[in-house]
């Protein structure tokens, strides 16, 4: 088993190229055709998380937070970063990150999130724009779905819940090659016409170059004629946030504990209450600030995240009810979406949940 293997998996289920621009996700130190001896996974990676990794020999450690978040100049111990580095280093270890791509895909830390508050109907509370491009292409009857079973394959059609999804219209090609042409139909210097079918199908902007490879793969022409449109469309599977159901309605007071216990906070903050019966949630793990106007336009009741600020508490303005619930709390659950991504492509790898505490918030 390569480093290679492990973060294949994991990029699949949440592809680097969802991660915010601010962001340093991927493999921060090691080699990717290392083999690992076993994989430890951390929400935070620490001075502590790499001594545990040491004991129990694993030469991997999976974090949510990257360790690096910009360039290190020197590097001689001088903070806990530094020194984390350098042991890891030191110890052959490599530490790898997903941290806001593996917020942005559906299946992320808000849907574990939501899981353990038992919310159900779930949507992406501010799905993101410009992530999806359109591939057009004209096909002689003859290939037409050999073309279409080639782009399907490669990650194109897929809306939703919905995959294989195409639009296909009837229509004449015409062509005309010269003296150094080859064509699949009609003559060098001649005119032809064909009945082609135009194809229209959506995809994730990532997965561009393998669409067209497997498109010029599969297409009988010497030139293939076809476009790329970049579409302003929401996608739907991807953004921050989220919003969902309680199965029945609380009152505050009790959703209140119901926070408090599912997602083990040592101190809840709040806004004053609204009166409101809670039945509709938005969540967001982590810094969800930025979210606090999505959440009121979309209607919820309550708004669970970390990171406000004490002037940013009245800008609920009493439209619902704002939960503080801990930056650690609503993410503590992240590596258990690694081991579960891990356990089921590679059922008998060494993997560890680790066992140590990284928030740096205590109570008293």
């Amino acid at each position: 088993m390569t480093i290679q293997e492990i973060i294949t998996e994991i990029e699949n289920f949440a592809p680097l190229a969802y991660q915010e621009d601010y962001d340093n996700c991927g493999l921060i130190t090691g080699q990717k055709d290392q083999t690992v001896s076993g994989a430890l996974l951390t929400l935070d990676c620490t001075e502590e998380v790499i001594e545990e990794a040491i004991k129990n020999n694993c030469n991997l450690i999976i974090a949510h937070h990257p360790i690096l978040f910009t360039g290190l100049k020197k590097i001689n111990g001088s903070n806990y970063v530094e020194r984390t580095i350098i042991k890891a280093i030191q110890n052959n270890i490599a530490i790898y990150a997903a941290h806001t791509n593996l917020d942005n895909v559906k299946q992320g830390v808000n849907k574990k999130m939501a899981d353990k508050l038992g919310l159900k109907n779930l949507h992406i509370l501010a799905p993101k724009s410009n992530l999806l491009k359109k591939l057009v292409t004209f096909v002689p009857e003859s290939h037409h779905q050999a073309v279409l079973n080639a782009v399907f394959n490669a990650g194109a059609g897929s809306i939703g819940n919905y995959a294989n999804c195409s639009f296909n219209l009837e229509g004449t090609g015409t062509f005309k090659g010269n003296s150094d042409t080859k064509p699949f139909i009609g003559k060098p210097n001649e005119l032809s016409t064909e009945k082609e079918i135009r194809i229209e199908t959506v995809f994730e902007f990532n997965k561009e170059a393998q669409i067209i490879s497997a498109l010029l793969k599969a297409h009988p022409y010497e030139e293939v004629a076809y476009d790329i449109y970049s579409i302003a469309n929401k996608h739907q599977q991807i953004g921050s946030g989220m919003i969902g159901e309680l199965e029945t309605g609380m009152k505050e007071d009790d959703f209140l504990g119901h926070v408090k216990k599912s997602l083990l906070s040592g101190c809840l903050k709040h806004t004053k209450k609204t009166g409101k019966i809670i039945k509709k949630v938005a969540i967001c793990g982590g810094s969800g600030r930025f979210l606090l106007k999505n959440a009121i336009n979309s209607g919820a009741d309550a708004f669970i995240t970390a990171d406000f600020k004490y002037h940013e508490f009245f800008d609920a303005e009493n439209k619902l009810l704002l939960n503080y619930a801990g930056h650690f709390e609503t993410e503590q659950f992240t590596p258990e979406i690694f081991y579960e991504i891990i356990q089921n492509k590679f059922p008998t790898f060494a993997i560890r949940l680790s066992k140590t505490n990284t928030n740096p918030v205590n109570y008293f």
